[in-house]
């Protein structure tokens, strides 16, 4: 078992302001489940006092029904995997995998057999008479993970493990990790600032900001129905498009908003619970625009095309409008010069409207007309 419960737990160093503002999580048993946020939202503050490593302010941790604040970290079923493999230079891999057993008594042929089946698990069982300075990363980066199974913890811990990995190499892990993952049934929690990391692993995404939960859910959720403005921002390759906008009309079957300035406007399909009034941000994920003559749809320039394969990230700046937006289109789609004037439309189904506040604003569809366009 290695369910995990959060309540009100936060964090203040001496007089300072709180960096961990009343959490409140449940992250059930088995699930994988990430931690993300930009640099210095306390992701890793969190994880550390999950760990024991860190004294909790406020609130408690509780694990499989115990509160844990006061246990050491020995004494609470987890095992970290750490951004440094911090494995003994000295020593060979099995001996790195098993150290933690023979400090806790455990007989030789146990501490074999358990090492034998975490290499396994890892496909490492070839390097086991090797010493680390003989690895490559990613090989060093299993033996720490390996190190961490052999305890068999109700909870992993991993604290942005794949950092100082290349890009081929960091894919290639995401994979090993999801696999592991699939093969144990453990909770795990891990931490990382990379959202892509953290759709392509998390069952369960939490995102963090100064200290503060802004979402947790599955990471389709969180893409699609983003709770406000920085979860919309953070989350998605190329980030969301955030547009200016203000309220032009709103009736029974349609919003009408004005984007950036008098020339361009759209209609949502829907109206908000309640009537909007100030200045508004429309979100639309860059797969949701799409491209044609200048005539039709929102009038631009392109200002960069972004060649990536199978897909191109074309990006145009609306007339009027301070900052280009990006495009997600096929590269056939895609064939336009710096400076061409193109029309860009835009899909009503994805568009999110936050409100001055920064929060989500949740529109009534009706069963038709779902199309949000431009309007003259």
């Amino acid at each position: 078992m290695g369910e995990l419960v959060l309540r009100n737990v936060s964090k203040t160093y001496g007089e300072g302001p709180q960096v961990i503002q009343g959490i409140d999580l449940h992250i059930p048993d088995g699930q994988f489940t990430v931690f993300v946020g930009p640099s210095g939202c306390g992701k890793s503050t969190m994880l550390r006092m999950i760990a024991g490593l860190e004294t909790v302010s406020g609130g408690d941790i509780v694990i499989d029904g115990v509160r844990v604040n006061d246990l050491q970290p020995a004494d609470r079923g987890i095992s970290m995997v750490f951004q440094s493999y911090a494995l003994y230079p000295h020593m060979t891999v099995a001996d790195n995998m098993g150290f933690a057993l023979k400090l806790a008594g455990k007989s030789k042929r146990e501490v074999r057999e358990v090492v034998g089946r975490a290499a396994e698990i890892l496909q490492i069982t070839h390097l086991l008479e090797r010493k680390p300075k003989a690895l490559s990363g990613g090989q060093r980066q299993r033996v720490a993970i390996g190190r961490a199974i052999v305890r068999k913890p109700r909870v992993f811990l991993f604290d942005e493990p794949l950092s100082n990995l290349d890009a081929a190499l960091r894919v290639q892990m995401r994979i090993e990790l999801a696999k592991l993952h699939r093969e144990l049934g453990t909770t795990m929690i891990y931490v990382t600032h990379d959202q892509v990391e953290a759709m392509t692993l998390g069952q369960q995404i939490v995102v963090f900001n100064k200290g503060r939960i802004e979402q947790s859910g599955a990471p389709l959720d969180l893409y699609d129905r983003p709770a406000n403005r920085f979860v919309g921002g953070f989350i998605g390759s190329p980030q969301m498009n955030m547009l200016g906008a203000t309220v032009v009309a709103q009736g029974a079957t349609q919003t009408v908003l004005a984007l950036g300035g008098a020339d361009h406007r759209i209609a949502l399909a829907g109206r908000p619970p309640s009537a909007l009034s100030g200045e508004l941000t429309l979100g639309v994920r860059a797969e949701h625009l799409s491209i044609g003559p200048a005539d039709e749809g929102l009038a631009a320039r392109v200002e960069l095309v972004e060649h990536l394969g199978d897909v191109s990230i074309l990006h145009a700046r609306l007339d009027g409008m301070a900052h280009a937006i990006a495009l997600k289109l096929d590269k056939k789609d895609a064939q336009h010069a710096v400076g061409a004037r193109v029309g860009v439309k835009v899909a009503s189904s994805s568009v999110t409207v936050f409100d001055a506040n920064g929060e989500t604003v949740a529109f009534e569809r009706p069963e038709v007309g779902q199309s949000a366009h431009a309007v003259a």
